[in-house]
């Protein structure tokens, strides 16, 4: 089967809610296993997220245009919702028979987590389900703002429960392709090196590091500098706390105002030239407005997949 999955916001200035965890990250975690073992199964899958918009309705016509012009079979997009702190549980919106069809053994999955169930709800207010010309459904994960919902998600799992209530099955193998560099366990040499040109940081004579798996005084210094940027124990080291700093970092999550993100935000306001103390405050944010605006990006101080890629690829 063709689907196209829809990872939900993730383009500024169309972003997602923020409670005790932030929309943008949970759908593009979500969003990319539930590709990945839709693509293990056999199936074809479009991705419909659009890497840019200069609006928010720009940004929902484009995951109905590319859908639409691809011709997906089914239209999933993937959400989280936020509102007052109590309500929580598990909610799938369709607006057709067909879509109702679909969405009902996908929200059957994810209740099996230990949601509360809110049911198949008509979705015919969404954009996206309007605008699309095949069965669509769009799912409501659980609530970012529920400390009851929080303690129960699992991004595998949930992913796991989107695709057996798509396809029937899991994927019997494990996926290894989640995108999530926090989780990346490889700490040689010439991946520091990589990474310390990848985030633009020279050695003591201010030159790139040759990429040569040794660590001698560039790469040393280099290592140096970036752990002072991060606020952890400069020693030139490439120690776990260092990985764990640079990791986080890679994986790119989506920065707003008064985000205090310790080493990525330090990093962060190393780039675009401001103080370096950890929070992502309105000095900040006017910077990255300028950042933006310079590089020809939607300049609302939101640090998303389209900065970070301007930023460090």
């Amino acid at each position: 089967m063709k689907f196209g999955i829809d990872i939900g916001h993730n383009t500024p200035p169309d972003t997602g809610a923020r409670g005790l965890k932030y929309e943008d990250n949970l759908t593009l975690d979500v969003g990319n296993r539930v590709t990945a073992k839709l693509r293990a199964l056999g199936h074809e899958v479009v991705l419909c997220k659009p890497d840019r918009a200069s609006s928010v309705t720009e940004s929902l016509s484009r995951r109905c245009q590319i859908a639409n012009a691809a011709r997906v079979e089914v239209f999933v997009s993937i959400h989280f919702n936020a509102f007052n702190g109590q309500a929580n549980g598990a909610e799938v919106f369709a607006a057709s028979d067909t879509g109702r069809r679909i969405a009902r053994p996908v929200l059957d999955e994810i209740v099996k987590l230990g949601f509360f169930n809110r049911g198949v709800k008509s979705g015919t207010h969404l954009f996206v389900l309007r605008n699309t010309n095949m069965p669509a459904i769009l799912i409501e994960g659980c609530f970012i703002d529920s400390q009851k919902d929080i303690s129960i998600l699992n991004e595998e799992n949930l992913a796991n429960a989107i695709v057996k209530g798509l396809t029937g099955q899991v994927p019997t193998i494990a996926v290894n392709s989640v995108p999530d560099e926090e989780n990346n366990a490889d700490t040689t040499v010439l991946r520091l090196q990589k990474t310390l040109n990848r985030l633009k940081i020279t050695d003591s004579n201010s030159r790139t590091l040759v990429e040569d798996n040794i660590t001698g005084n560039a790469t040393r210094s280099a290592t140096q500098k970036l752990q002072t940027i991060a606020g952890v124990p400069a020693n030139g080291t490439a120690d776990k706390t260092t990985w764990d700093a640079i990791n986080l970092i890679l994986a790119k999550r989506v920065i707003r105002l008064n985000h205090a993100g310790g080493p990525v935000v330090r990093y962060l306001q190393h780039r675009i030239g401001v103080s370096v103390d950890g929070v992502y405050g309105p000095q900040s944010e006017v910077a990255m407005k300028r950042f933006q605006k310079q590089n020809g990006l939607v300049d609302d101080g939101i640090v998303g997949p389209a900065s970070w890629q301007k930023l460090i690829g």
